[in-house]
């Protein structure tokens, strides 16, 4: 029985903007190290005994940061599947556990089962070795027919968390230590509940980890949630692929309730009658705790980044163009100037293109009211950064007035952007570096560096580097409305459809 990563990769992490938007979410940027969270959580994995390539589930809007990033650590998957919306961690595990079934369905034995090890792509996790000595402890309840799930060694009083209450120790031999009955998941307590948790030494951190038969997963969200089972089955069926993605059928995709693992499955097999704490593997108890202690951290919020990131010897978190004087227990982030700071201490102060934060450490929590308050103004500032994310590669705004919009395009070696057509705009291409094939109307030609062409209104036109190194463009764009959903498709390397507002 093969053990088969599946990577939770639909998370948004609104409490690290600006540098976390809701097109370039926190588990694909790089916060405490030089990998991306994402990327970590692939390498986490490496080592494992019989780990075969991961599954991974995201968000339809981020397949191609996906993708980037997976070519970056040079790691095959079995699929990649796309939620047409975020439906909570329970839905996205089901869709993962009946595409993994359906693909062994043809196995002439039928005894493949996979084991799912289910992981978010947003954690931090700084010990791999203990992390996966966890895991093979865990083995032997998740074989028998156990879910089992991961409870976080908590090393303070923590309100941003839930908890896992520990049952009956389940002492046998072969498992390691650590292993315990689930008796309740909590909801985050206050400090003063937190910290009575942490005295009692009866509870975890819930680090939203698990370790559990695909079958079995698949026959407890039938029994405790229908509804989520039977939308997703549904789903799976009508699921179509997309190159190297898996979509499902979306109408009943959509229809599953959101809903956590915890409490789908887990918090419902802790009223499940059991006194199962033998060490034969037919009387271990349906739903297990294995502790964990790996340095791990949801790096959720920038004290968390603080505390997990490298330090230098004031104390301070630094990445970027940054100067510092009499400066101590800060994050400093320089995205695209030069920041420079004097006479602070636990501040957080975060610059990008298009945005500035400035708190207090222990008040960044109150990032989030800020990205509502952005949400409810329509600002593009919550969605997306200035350097704009395609596949293609990037682009970014560097200027724009009444009538015209000036960017700049970095296209990949190799890479096309759309045959496409704007009614409204002009667009003026300048060849800064590298070399451009421009389609233009019935016609195509060479542009190479300062050189330049023109695009009417209502002409089909391309872009494509030809050569093996980044081609940059500066594009002026001019006419009464710029908008990004002023575009009419025709053909598109990545498999974008007409109606789709994104170049």
């Amino acid at each position: 029985m093969g053990l088969y990563p599946v990577i939770l990769a639909g998370g948004s992490g609104t409490r690290l903007w600006p540098l976390s938007r809701q097109d370039v979410p926190k588990q694909f940027l790089r916060l405490t190290g030089v990998s991306t969270l994402f990327q970590e959580t692939i390498a986490r994995i490496d080592g494992l005994p019989d780990v075969e390539a991961p599954v991974v589930v995201c968000n339809e809007e981020h397949r191609f940061l996906v993708t980037e990033q997976l070519a970056v650590t040079r790691t095959d998957t079995q699929a990649i599947l796309l939620e047409p919306a975020g439906r909570n961690t329970a839905p996205a595990a089901a869709f993962a556990a009946n595409f993994l079934v359906e693909s062994f369905s043809g196995d002439p034995d039928n005894e493949h089962d996979p084991m799912l090890l289910m992981m978010p792509a947003d954690n931090v996790i700084k010990d791999r070795d203990a992390f996966q000595e966890s895991v093979l402890a865990a083995m032997p309840f998740a074989h028998a027919g156990s879910v089992v799930t991961f409870g976080i060694f908590p090393h303070r009083p923590e309100t941003r968390f839930g908890y896992i209450k520990l049952g009956a120790k389940l002492d046998c031999e072969q498992t390691g230590p650590g292993a315990h009955k689930l008796a309740k998941f909590v909801e985050k307590p206050d400090l003063a509940t937190a910290t009575e948790y942490i005295a009692s030494g009866n509870y975890l951190w819930n680090g939203g980890m698990f370790l559990v038969r695909a079958s079995v997963f698949l026959k407890e969200l039938r029994r405790f949630r229908p509804q989520i089972a039977e939308s997703c089955e549904l789903a799976q069926r009508g699921s179509k692929w997309d190159g190297r993605f898996l979509r499902p059928e979306r109408e009943s995709f959509l229809e599953c309730p959101k809903e956590s693992i915890d409490y789908a499955v887990m918090e419902p097999l802790t009223d499940v009658p059991s006194e199962k704490t033998s060490c034969d593997p037919a009387n271990y108890s349906p739903a297990v705790v294995i502790s964990l202690d790996a340095g791990w951290s949801d790096a959720g919020t920038w004290p968390a980044v603080w505390e997990h990131a490298q330090q230098d010897e004031m104390g301070n978190v630094q990445r970027g163009d940054v100067f510092t004087y009499d400066v101590t227990n800060s994050v400093l982030i320089a995205d695209h100037r030069l920041l420079a700071a004097v006479g602070i201490e636990d501040a957080v102060i975060v610059e990008t293109a298009d945005a500035v934060l400035v708190t207090k450490r222990d008040q960044a929590d109150g990032v989030k009211h800020i990205v509502e308050l952005l949400q409810t103004g329509n600002r593009s500032e919550q969605r997306y950064p200035r350097m704009v994310p395609r596949p293609w590669g990037t682009f970014e705004v560097i200027d724009q007035g009444p009538r015209f919009q000036v960017k700049r395009l970095i296209i990949k070696a190799g890479a096309a952007l759309s045959l496409q057509l704007h009614q409204e705009r002009a667009e003026h291409w300048v060849v800064v570096r590298g070399k451009a094939e421009v389609t233009k109307g019935d016609e195509t030609f060479l542009l190479n560096t300062n050189e330049s062409a023109y695009i009417p209104p209502g002409t089909k036109h391309r872009l494509r580097n030809p050569d093996k190194v980044p081609l940059e463009i500066i594009e002026v764009q001019s006419g009464g409305y710029l908008a990004e959903d002023d575009i009419i498709r025709f053909d598109d390397d990545y498999g974008r459809g007409p109606g789709m507002a994104k170049r």
